[in-house]
């Protein structure tokens, strides 16, 4: 994919968090991210910042700053202890055994990684920080904002929907109903309904309040929802989780360009369109610190609790004078007089101005003379 120019006078593309998920190779840990995802990312015109999945990571997440969105993607199921309803009964161990044996490879609880993005989701929430969420990263969305998962749809909800195929994970497409006046529904020109790909035996069981459906699979399984309050993607404003995999749905296994609808490219275009007003919004914060600080330091505390200004002119001036904090008070408080003085001035009349004008010629001849008197004029003797 050609990557889209980025109008960023920084010249620097906005970046976006990825947290790794690990997997077991040559008898040791891997790392790794779907690269479907960082290709998307990164031809819409943004960069993806991988944060590794180790241990201890969850607490150095503000040396990633700065984070000017978030993508959570895949990985295994969320610890059931972070979302499950003490007050209603779980599942057996009976229940949970078959589970762990039919989904072997997703029923492996990592805490790291719930701990790590968790994180990252609740700093989204707290911050106004775009935020996309696909398959887990939808659960981990709803589960930060207050909300509960299933442990496994065909044990809680009986389902007839076949939301996971292991023997046929791209392929593999089911049913999804859009709500209508939901981005989803705009991004897949309105459409009633598409046939998504999905890989998943969890999902959302009570969305948290904040949340609005965007999506239901046949079972009424909700299967995409967003934060009406935080989409405006041209203000740099984006919570949204997908369970389904738009990323994977393509016309053809490995296709880069073919997708079986352009809302799927829309997803990651409409959120790397509010990473980037999101960046700009925070390079014109930090800019504007820059001047209050440059205020400061040139102009006192009084000038910068007033709210005063300098221009870039006088700011160079101020500069190239090597004006202190003090001289720097002077000079701006005889700018100013110079301005009233200036302004009462216009206000005058011609022939008022002409009366001064020749006042002050008098007044200049009177004090020469004066002076020239004064220095012909004997010195006084001590005698």
């Amino acid at each position: 994919m050609v990557v889209v120019a980025n109008d960023l006078s920084s010249s620097t593309f906005p970046r976006v968090l990825v947290v790794s998920r690990r997997t077991l190779r040559k008898n040791k840990f891997v790392d790794f991210v779907g690269e479907y995802h960082l290709d998307l990312i990164v031809s819409h015109g943004a960069v993806p910042v991988i944060v590794p999945r180790v241990s201890g990571i969850h607490s150095m997440l503000r040396s990633f700053e700065p984070i000017h969105g978030v993508l959570l993607c895949e990985g295994e199921d969320v610890d059931p202890s972070l979302y499950a309803d003490k007050d209603l009964p779980g599942l057996s161990q009976e229940d949970m055994d078959e589970i762990r044996t039919l989904h072997a490879s997703d029923t492996t609880i990592d805490r790291e990684k719930d701990s790590i993005e968790l994180s990252l989701a609740k700093l989204c929430l707290e911050r106004n920080i775009p935020f996309l969420g696909i398959c887990r990263g939808s659960q981990i969305l709803n589960v930060a904002a207050g909300g509960t998962l299933y442990q496994d749809i065909d044990k809680e909800v009986g389902t007839s929907t076949k939301h996971i195929d292991y023997n046929n994970y791209d392929e593999h497409r089911h049913e999804a109903r859009l709500v209508e006046e939901t981005p989803l529904h705009k991004w897949f020109d309105e459409m009633d309904q598409i046939m998504v790909n999905s890989y998943h035996h969890q999902g959302v069981k009570r969305l948290a309040e904040r949340f609005v459906p965007m999506a239901y699979a046949p079972d009424g399984l909700i299967e995409g929802f967003y934060d009406p309050n935080r989409y405006d993607p041209e203000e740099g404003q984006f919570l949204m989780g997908l369970q389904f995999h738009p990323e994977r749905m393509r016309l053809s296994s490995g296709s880069d360009d073919e997708f079986d609808y352009p809302g799927c490219v829309s997803v990651y275009k409409e959120f790397v369109k509010a990473v980037t007003a999101f960046q700009k919004k925070q390079l014109s914060a930090t800019e504007m610190v820059k001047k209050k600080t440059l205020v400061k330091s040139f102009s006192g505390a009084e000038l910068s609790e007033a709210n005063t200004v300098l221009s870039k002119q006088q700011e160079n001036r101020l500069k190239q004078m090597g004006a202190t904090v003090r001289n720097s008070c002077v000079y701006m408080k005889r700018m100013k007089r110079k301005e009233e003085q200036q302004r009462a001035m216009d206000k005058l009349s011609a022939e008022r101005l002409s009366d001064l004008l020749s006042f002050h010629r008098m007044m200049a001849r009177l004090c020469s003379d004066a002076i020239k008197r004064k220095l012909l004029e004997p010195e006084d003797s001590d005698h």
